[in-house]
């Protein structure tokens, strides 16, 4: 199948290389030209785990091209996907539809023969109807059909789930487009396919995300309580996630949530109930209180140095979870600016998310090249990114080049009592 690909971010490239493993001949159209010319030169322009090894694959195979002609990628494709960014709108919050009916507006000028259109963006219920609106403007004479497909990729594991989908939700309100994307995933034949209304799978993805934040709200307030209660929110979430109704995903007490999903879309959906009347009290409450817990943890931080003149921080995570480079609401990110706003001094390193940090927080902050660098001269450690590489952190070491022995562990990375038996005192989460 021909397959043209518009957005080469943390949805499109990964989406276009696994199309191409699966065989399909993939076009990727960005129009930011310098993104191009990279993966043109084979330079990976995001970090996944296991995608350059499959990009490299599949360009030398010839499957996998990429251009800024949205006529070159559109013209002879049996498949389009719009995988481009749905920002929140700087004022009302409500995901910004700008570049998703740009893209179907360009794009519907080089549809030749039948082409399913497929929304990959994150969109409001009802774009799919937008979109067949505005392509049957430009061009009243294509041959086409819209279909939600929305994505479930979890960054960090974003290779692995385009292989082993939970499900691919397909929103199709025709049998001529169902049948093009049966034949998309006859290559995944374990794929589960779940075929509803259009409105229905772009519902589905905000739903389920709203959920896992509201789970993650959830159990950063009980950490709370157990903190205050006596209890350990560890042992409280190893309880509840043998529940076989709860289970144990999304029950890791941390920083607060971040990244392009979590944050973006509960506001989106918040707006989307406003604007149908209807009161999301849960989802409101876990957009407040992950706000309020990125502030927390940067005075917990701050307390924990309040008896120090000038207090330098080592933040140790930068990305908003490990496995990715994206700093997208990250809560490193924002609790660093609390910190700032603190006075206090702030070197960062995290093993993957040094540059998108660093186009986020310019020369706010010092940058290490290792975790041992940051450390030098520290008053405290504060673990924010759940990096497999800080849980060998030596602290013998580390006690030895700090200059006040502290760490605030917000990832449950590191066991309190053999941090103790270095002198260096230990404050988790929930416990």
């Amino acid at each position: 199948m021909n397959v043209c690909i518009i957005g080469t971010g943390y949805v499109g490239l990964p989406t276009g290389v696994g199309l191409a493993e699966l065989g399909n001949s993939v076009t990727c159209v960005d129009r930011e030209s310098s993104k191009i010319e990279a993966l043109r030169a084979g330079r990976v322009t995001l970090y996944e785990a296991g995608l350059e090894e499959l990009f490299h694959k599949n360009v030398a195979a010839g499957r996998l091209h990429f251009t800024t002609s949205m006529k070159e990628g559109v013209e002879q494709a049996d498949l389009v996907l719009i995988a481009v960014g749905t920002p929140p709108h700087p004022v009302t919050r409500e995901a910004d539809m700008k570049y998703v009916h740009a893209a179907a507006t360009e794009l519907a000028e080089y549809l030749k023969g039948y082409t399913v259109i497929a929304d990959k963006s994150t969109v409001p219920v009802g774009t799919g109807d937008d979109i067949e609106v505005l392509i049957r403007k430009k061009n009243p004479q294509a041959d086409f059909d819209v279909v939600s497909l929305p994505e479930f990729l979890r960054e960090g594991f974003a290779v692995h789930d385009f292989f082993h989908p939970d499900r691919v939700v397909v929103g199709a309100n025709t049998e001529r487009a169902v049948e093009v994307i049966r034949r998309l995933y006859q290559a995944l034949p374990d794929a589960p396919l779940l075929f509803v209304k259009r409105r229905s799978a772009e519902t589905i993805k905000y739903a389920s995300n709203a959920f896992l934040a509201i789970k993650i709200h959830y159990i950063n307030e009980m950490a709370d309580f157990c903190e205050k209660a006596g209890a350990d929110i560890h042992e409280v979430a190893r309880g509840m996630g043998m529940d076989s109704r709860i289970g144990p995903r999304f029950l890791q007490p941390g920083p607060g949530y971040g990244g392009s999903c979590f944050p973006k879309d509960t506001m989106a959906l918040a707006y989307m109930a406003r604007q149908n009347d209807v009161d999301m009290s849960l989802v409101k409450a876990a957009i407040e209180g992950n706000r309020k817990r990125k502030k927390q943890m940067a005075e917990r931080i701050l307390g924990a140095v309040a008896d120090v003149e000038e207090p330098r921080i080592a933040v140790l995570g930068l990305a908003f979870k490990a496995g990715t480079d994206d700093c997208r609401e990250s809560p490193a990110v924002e609790i660093i600016a609390h910190l700032l706003e603190g006075r206090a001094k702030v070197t960062a390193y995290d093993p993957k998310a040094m540059d998108t940090a660093r186009a986020l927080l310019g020369d706010r902050i010092s940058y290490a090249e290792s975790m041992y660098e940051a450390l030098e001269g520290a008053d405290v450690i504060a673990i924010l990114t759940e990096w497999e590489e800080f849980k060998s952190l030596d602290l013998e070491q580390a006690a030895r080049i700090m200059r006040h022995r502290r760490i605030m562990d917000y990832r449950s990375l590191l066991d309190a009592a053999a941090t103790e038996k270095h002198g260096v005192s230990y404050q988790g989460i929930g416990g």
